[in-house]
This record gives structure tokens, sequence and C-alpha cells, in this order.
């Protein structure tokens, strides 16, 4: 086991005394940590990519939330994909904006999709199906805010058709990434959870 030490003040009266608390992190502590890290990483240089619509993105960083959840179960890949949200819009500047509501959502969806899909027999589901299934709702999450709150009007139905296409191609790359990396990794680190 690992330990962290963190130190901070008890009370602004009594400054001088330090208490220290002790933390126990375990190896695969710090593996989930790396892959946040990775996660943020990937969304902030998919955020420099010029995009020909806006909203249409790749969705890369969405590979490790599914790596995370076949690897990690959906607790913890809830935790990746969240802290991924927060902690890169709060780099980008963009926390509490538009930009950050339109993320939020489509993260919130997407994973209200792969809960679902926990709760229906596995065989049905395999990476690039849930891939599919996240980026179709994640761009559902994301039309819902532009339509109920951005641009409050019926002509967003004209994006349903680009949107779906591109959540479709995307989801299938993303899909057969994160199955190549599943099947790449060692077999005792694979946890069945799907």
């Amino acid at each position: 086991m690992i330990r962290s030490i963190i130190k901070f003040k008890a009370s602004a009266k009594n400054a001088i005394n330090n208490r220290t608390v002790l933390i126990e992190t375990t190896a695969e502590d710090h593996k989930i940590a790396q892959l946040t890290a990775l996660a943020i990483g990937l969304h902030l240089t998919e955020a420099i990519i010029p995009s020909p619509l806006p909203g249409v993105k790749p969705g890369i960083a969405n590979i490790v939330t599914l790596y995370v959840l076949y690897q990690y179960g959906f607790k913890t890949a809830a935790w990746v994909s969240l802290l991924r949200v927060f902690a890169s819009s709060l780099l980008l500047g963009q926390f509490l904006s538009p930009t950050f509501m339109l993320s939020l959502s489509g993260a919130l969806l997407s994973l209200a999709c792969l809960w679902l899909t926990q709760k229906l027999p596995s065989k049905y589901f395999s990476a690039i199906s849930l891939s599919i299934l996240a980026a179709f709702s994640h761009i559902a999450g994301q039309l819902l805010v532009v339509r109920f709150w951005l641009i409050p009007h019926t002509g967003i139905v004209y994006l349903i058709p680009i949107f779906s296409l591109t959540a479709l191609v995307f989801g299938v790359i993303n899909g057969v990434i994160t199955t190549k990396l599943v099947k790449i990794s060692p077999a005792d680190d694979v946890r069945k959870n799907f």
C-alpha cells in the first residue's frame, strides 16, 4: 500500500500546530488517477481541434471512460467522466458556461445510458455497441440543452441527422479502439464488469 500525506492547519487559532492526515491509496487508485489525467488531456487536445460544426467532436476522451468501465466498473467510469468534464472546463476557462453545460449534459446522459445497459444481459453489448449508445446519448443530451435553454427553436431538429451520423461514425471508431485496448490489457487486471 502506498501512503500519501496531506498536511493542513488545524484552525486559525491554533495555526502553529500542524496535523497530518494519512490517506491510504493503492496502486489501483494511482492507475485510475492516471487514466483520469489521460481523459482530461485528450479532452483538452480535442478542444483545440477545429470543428466544421459546433458540437461535432470525435469524443476521444470517451475511449478512456469506456476502458475504465470495462476495467473498473460503472462507478469508477462515472467518476472519471465527471472529473474530466469539470477539470477540463476549469482548465479551459469554461466552467459554468454554455459549453460546460453542454459537456455535462452529454456526459450525464451517456452515463445514464451506460448504467441502464448494465441492467441488461451483457452478452448483447460489446464495447462498440456501448460506444455507439453513449455517443447517441451524449448528442441527445447536448441537443436537449440547446433546444430548451440555448436556442429554444424547433429548427434544432434539422441538426439531428448530422449529429446522428457523427455519433454513429465516432461511436464505432471509439468502440473499436476500446475493444483493442481491453484485449491487450493483462488478463489479471481485467475485471469482467460487463
